[in-house]
């Protein structure tokens, strides 16, 4: 019987991110996809001053064996470990809480007031909501409702 992807993710991060936080990172995101025909399973991280090739081979030796070990992929993937990047994805309501003021992009799970993409600075966050200011408009959004949501990186206006 195969085993969702979305199983696999959670067994992925709660096996690593106790050792990815001991390491002294912050566990940000893991993705179990299909390219190009073969599985990948990405882990993404975050410390403060950004994250080097070196941290990125470190938390990969840690890792890999052990989810090899516990059998939580029984077939061939690829693992990568990188930075979330520019648009860093948000999951928890510590990274919500980190992006206070920032501009956020979003997508919920139901629509609300007829939409359910939204594009915002986040104004704040706090017992699993958010407020988000949509150019002048306030919507609040509860965070079990959110389906995706990402930093929107604003280049410098010149």
């Amino acid at each position: 019987m195969a085993i969702s992807a979305k199983k696999i993710v959670e067994q992925v991060i709660a096996l690593v991110e106790p050792i990815v936080e001991e390491l002294g990172f912050q566990l940000v995101d893991v993705e179990y996809v299909t390219e190009r025909g073969r599985q990948v399973l990405r882990i993404y991280l975050d410390k403060d001053g950004g994250i080097t090739v070196d941290d990125c081979a470190l938390v990969s030796n840690e890792v890999g064996d052990l989810i090899d070990v516990r059998e939580i992929i029984t077939h061939g993937y690829v693992l990568e470990v990188s930075s979330p990047g520019l648009n860093r994805p948000l999951r928890k309501e510590k990274d919500f809480i980190w992006a206070v003021g920032k501009k956020i992009k979003l997508k919920t799970v139901e629509p609300i007031e007829g939409r359910r993409n939204f594009t915002g600075y986040l104004k704040e966050c706090s017992g699993g909501v958010i407020v988000l200011d949509l150019e002048g408009t306030e919507v609040t959004l509860p965070l079990e409702g959110l389906e995706k949501a990402n930093l929107v990186y604003e280049f410098d206006q010149l």
